[in-house]
């Protein structure tokens, strides 16, 4: 069957109203979340596999996220969908106002290889959740983990439901030429701009999680050696691959060299002295992004690491000492396992860096001095971050996962999700005991009734 047919199959299926029940899409999200648990040994082998990763980072970045999502959803997808009652305004006199969750009917995911297991699955757990039919594109840069999905998915699913198509760029090409009535894709900016064009031809609304230049501040306040081994964590998780990493580390002058102590110590404590022989330390996902790391390090001043071998796309955990404003690694989101280094003086220094680039997916600071952390948090506008930590923004389902202008569109995670793969539909219910008629014509010595009645509204 060709993958058109297949499409039409979902617009009758969503149109069927299958997808609507409750208790179908709990069924549903129950059988994917026991797959998943009975499965574990063989997705901490794909993972391994495609990126090399340990078991402990899979679950953690992965799995346990995934089965926190399913969970939070099944105790509370009931009370999402439910009609949502508002209050009724005066001029609809006499009605009952409320808004109803309504899935948009076909959607298409497409998913990055960095974390290919969750960022596949998570946004189709939130868009059957809603009621939609699905359509996932999983990565074709993480092989194994993607046949993994496929065939979770046809086990669990009808196909009119929920599909997988592996590809590359071709397919996914092929695929954004149909038209869908969602499109929720995970990836970086130059691809993202090519998702926003395509469905710009359909007016179809779109979620682009993409990335950016995540900075992270360090005062002269702060615990060091803590601050160090949190930065470490965060920066060097999945080797880099992860788009909310600290990117650019922004420190105060009078503390950076005991700053790059730590950190040199916190990272010798994670991956040893020789990280290419750590079972903890991940691979860069291919040989083209291997060497796009190694070009970006050229003619920079190395504090640790920079050391690569290109046929086991091992990239070491390495640090970049004050690289110039105009270097390559100073213009693009590195996404991989270099640090840079630079000082200030003052505030204002901070600003002028910051401001060099694009709103960023994540910013973070480290500092017990609140006011300062607060100034860094309201004066910058950015997707999301932390205080006194890196990342553990984008694992509570509680707060919003997302960008802002050129670090993506839109949000997800818990609720969130539900509500972003639903539109809400207003609705008035009218009653019929009694009509106003002031509202009608002729209006004639009418207005100045209304303006007193909309002066009392306010």
């Amino acid at each position: 069957m060709s993958l058109l047919k297949f499409i039409e199959n979902q617009e009758t299926y969503f149109k069927s109203g299958d997808t609507l029940p409750i208790s179908k899409r709990k069924r549903l999200l129950k059988n994917l979340k026991k797959h998943i648990l009975i499965n574990e040994k063989k997705i901490y082998k794909a993972l391994n596999d495609d990126l090399r990763k340990s078991n402990f980072e899979t679950f953690v970045t992965e799995i346990g996220i995934l089965i926190t999502e399913i969970d939070i959803v099944l105790n509370k997808i009931d009370k999402w969908a439910k009609k949502k009652r508002v209050k009724s305004s005066l001029l609809n006199f006499p009605s009952s106002d409320y808004v109803l969750s309504q899935p948009y009917g076909k959607v298409l995911i497409i998913s990055p290889w960095n974390y290919p297991f969750q960022l596949a699955l998570l946004p189709l757990i939130s868009a059957i959740a809603a009621g939609n039919t699905v359509v996932l594109k999983p990565s074709e840069l993480a092989p194994n983990t993607s046949n993994l999905i496929k065939k979770f998915i046809e086990e669990i699913f009808d196909r009119s439901h929920a599909l997988v198509v592996e590809g590359g760029a071709d397919t996914a090409t092929k695929l954004l030429e149909i038209r869908w009535d969602y499109i929720f894709f995970t990836g970086s900016v130059k691809i993202g701009k090519i998702i926003a064009l395509a469905a710009a031809k359909h007016l179809t609304p779109t979620t682009l999680e993409l990335g950016g230049k995540s900075p992270c501040i360090v005062d002269d306040t702060i615990d060091l050696k803590l601050a160090s081994r949190r930065i470490v964590w965060g920066k060097f998780l999945n080797a880099g691959q992860t788009c909310v990493a600290p990117d650019l580390l922004i420190v105060k002058k009078n503390t950076k060299d005991k700053l790059v102590h730590h950190l040199i110590e916190e990272i010798k404590k994670a991956y040893g002295k020789n990280p290419k022989e750590s079972e903890d330390y991940p691979r860069i996902v291919n040989k083209i992004n291997l060497s796009r790391l190694s070009k970006l390090i050229q003619d920079t001043k190395i504090l640790i690491g920079g050391e690569y071998d290109s046929e086991t796309c091992y990239f070491s955990p390495t640090i970049i000492d004050e690289p110039r404003i105009d270097s390559p690694i100073m213009s693009e989101e590195i996404f991989g396992p270099i640090l840079l280094i630079i000082s200030y003086d003052d505030e204002n220094q901070i600003e002028k860096l910051i401001s060099r680039y694009e709103k960023p997916l994540a910013l973070y600071v480290f500092s017990t001095d609140k006011k300062f952390s607060e100034r860094i948090i309201r004066n910058f506008i950015f997707g999301g971050g932390a205080i006194n930590d890196t990342i553990i923004h984008a694992g509570n389902p509680n707060l919003p996962f997302g960008g802002v202008g050129n670090s993506g569109i839109g949000a997800y995670h818990g609720k969130a999700s539900f509500d972003l793969f639903s539109h809400q539909k207003s609705i008035v219910e009218k009653g019929n005991w009694i009509d106003i008629k002031i509202r009608y014509a002729p209006y004639k010595g009418k207005l100045g009734i209304v303006k007193k009645f909309f002066k009392y509204l306010s």
